[in-house]
């Protein structure tokens, strides 16, 4: 293998180039982005860069130093739109194709929209830099009136960002229990009420029907009947992994890349990582994309190494972990909370919103949740055991 491409331009693309010249491959590595930036940090995007707090250069997750050293060749605003595993080529959206001897899927995702948004100012989704700077714009603007759509944790982060800058800010989610998917019904409750502790109006059980304003958004008329109004509309329902230029290639997809445990995908000389990978992962036993930043650097040293030499490498057995910046409090996740799970809080209480809680499941102790205690949560993290095992080979 003499040459690898890196569809992705994110920090999964940045990862594995990185960990592919750690790994010893001195071959030439070509970075196909659709974004016009050089990879930059994406959590910020909903918090501090939002704000107006940082720029755009406090993002970049390199510098000029380290491209130099990684020798790679990056074509940024170029969109991958077929892969032909074959010809082992990439074509780009202006018809330039790229030939290659081992593939990175690296893509990404999508975030989801709603029906009749499509052209109308003032509605926003937030993934890219470019959605960050559209939708800061308008909020120091000073528009009064917010809504966000979705109460999952990049909904929670632009509402808690707004209310910040002084804004008027509600929040809708269809769920009665926002994040009991990912955290359970207990907890899901006490992470929601940071919203109404801080004086933003949380509206749980009811869904959007549709939108006010000719032009511009001017309201949201919910489910239930009640039109809010709005200047301003975040969208945060969710994304798609972003697949399509898989299509015909013969690279399984389902809801993702169907990967195995070390991120071979159902082509030869084809690995996925990042948010667009459907892996089975070690610990939680999920076959499933896990969209944390923290996945995305692990799962790029597991798949150079399974690119590099030609058999599914072996990922390590660590809990899975990520966090959320909300009204001034850190809230941490570790492990995976499986049905049944019961959390017990070990340290502090939940209304003073700092706290430390370990779930257990058949007396094990599966994941653990915490908020403004981020030295116990990182000694707490270690101690996690896995819920079950997961076979290495595509499902």
């Amino acid at each position: 293998m003499r040459s690898i491409t890196v569809v992705g331009a994110s920090l999964a693309g940045l990862s594995t180039v990185r960990a592919l010249r750690t790994e010893g491959f001195d071959g030439d590595i070509v970075v196909v982005g659709e974004e016009r930036h050089v990879p930059y940090d994406r959590p910020p995007l909903s918090k501090e860069f939002l704000r107006g707090d940082v720029g755009a250069d406090a993002l970049m997750l390199s510098d000029t130093e380290e491209y130099e050293e990684l020798q790679a060749q990056w074509l940024l605003g170029e969109r991958a739109v077929r892969l032909d595993t074959a010809a082992r080529t990439v074509t780009l959206a202006g018809g330039r194709e790229v030939r290659t001897d081992g593939i990175v899927v690296a893509t990404g995702a999508t975030p989801r929209t709603l029906p009749g948004t499509d052209g109308m100012a003032g509605v926003h989704t937030l993934r890219t830099l470019d959605d960050a700077q559209a939708l800061r714009a308008e909020l120091l603007d000073g528009l009064p009136r917010v809504v966000v759509i979705g109460a999952g944790f990049i909904g929670a982060e632009v509402a808690s960002t707004a209310h910040r800058l002084g804004l008027d800010v509600t929040v809708v989610e269809a769920l009665d229990v926002p994040l009991e998917r990912q955290l359970g019904r207990e907890m899901g409750l006490v992470c929601s009420s940071l919203h109404t502790d801080h004086g933003v109006r949380l509206l749980c059980g009811t869904g959007v029907a549709g939108f006010a304003g000719q032009g511009r958004v001017t309201g949201v008329q919910l489910e239930d009947g009640r039109l809010l109004p709005a200047d301003i509309v975040v969208v945060g329902v969710g994304v798609r992994p972003a697949t399509g230029w898989l299509a015909g290639s013969g690279v399984t997809v389902d809801d993702g890349v169907v990967c195995d445990a070390g991120c071979a995908t159902s082509v030869p000389g084809v690995v996925a990582v990042g948010d667009v990978a459907r892996c089975p992962h070690p610990f939680t036993g999920r076959h499933a994309r896990i969209e944390h930043w923290s996945n995305a650097t692990e799962q790029a040293k597991t798949a150079a190494r399974t690119l590099l030499s030609g058999a599914s490498a072996q990922p390590p057995l660590t809990a899975p972990h990520f966090w959320s910046d909300q009204y001034r409090v850190r809230i941490q996740l570790a492990g995976h909370v499986v049905p049944g799970a019961e959390p017990e809080v070990v340290e502090g209480d939940v209304d003073s919103r700092s706290f430390a809680a370990v779930y257990r499941h058949e007396g094990a102790a599966v994941a653990v949740l915490s908020m403004n205690q981020p030295k116990l949560f990182n000694r707490l993290r270690r101690t996690l055991t896995a819920p079950s095992a997961v076979p290495a080979s595509l499902p």
